[in-house]
């Protein structure tokens, strides 16, 4: 996994208010930078956030394909 991926979606999940949070790849990769453009990373941005669901954790929303910027998931505070 890239720890920059991994690192800021950790910070993300440790940090969540409420129940749950939802996170978009496309909002996740514009916090670590290099989205959009032409070296972007999105199938990597989404292989950590696949990598990162537990339990009752949701997928919201995917494109066709599974990897693209309007992947969201939510994470439930209670899984990590």
């Amino acid at each position: 996994m890239t720890p920059d991926f991994e690192e800021c979606l950790n910070n993300i999940l440790n940090n969540i208010h409420g129940n749950c949070v939802d996170v978009n790849s496309g909002d996740l990769h514009r916090q670590v930078g290099g989205y959009p453009g032409r070296n972007h990373r999105m199938p990597v941005c989404c292989e950590v956030m696949y990598g990162k669901m537990k339990g009752d954790d949701a997928v919201l929303s995917a494109p066709p394909k599974g990897k693209g910027a309007s992947l969201t998931i939510r994470y439930f505070k209670h899984n990590r």
